[in-house]
């Protein structure tokens, strides 16, 4: 994908972004940014901040949705919802993996589907929503893209 060429990914995410530099920096692995010619950010910190919006997220709607479930269930569930698989699985269905920039080395190694690279990458676009326009804005991607609110019941 040429940098910069990121409409076809939004409309897939259903999200348009106002900083178009916090989505190429989600899909950009660390390999590409070592690789490029003058220092890039890469995905990693938004992948942690990604994270702990998710698994907040996550929380609050299972807290609110099952008001009878113990403290041990709904760490169960989360745990059980917020894994790499998963999340894996979103990238897939949206294509995110298309879209990675990704160093010649992890390129050979098929990147683009490993599943760690893509859930990172969806976690990190998380973490850019948020960033971008707000948890309101991040909370709408996550029920809508990730975890559809039928899932909390």
């Amino acid at each position: 994908m040429e940098q910069g060429n990121t409409t076809q990914l939004e409309l897939r995410l259903g999200y348009s972004f106002t900083n178009k530099e916090l989505l190429i920096t989600a899909l950009t692995h660390k390999t590409y940014a070592f690789e490029a010619p003058t220092p890039l950010e890469y995905n990693e910190r938004l992948e942690f901040l990604g994270d702990s919006i998710l698994n907040f997220i996550v929380a609050e709607q299972l807290y609110s949705s099952n008001k009878y479930f113990s403290e041990g269930e709904l760490t169960r569930r989360r745990a059980v919802g917020v894994n790499n698989k998963l999340l894996a699985d979103v990238a897939k269905q949206l294509g995110i993996g298309e879209f990675l920039y990704l160093g010649r080395g992890e390129q050979k190694q098929g990147g683009s589907t490993n599943l760690s690279n893509l859930a990172n990458a969806v976690e990190a676009v998380i973490g850019a929503i948020y960033l971008d326009t707000g948890l309101d804005a991040a909370r709408e991607f996550i029920l809508q893209k990730v975890f559809p609110v039928d899932y909390f019941f």
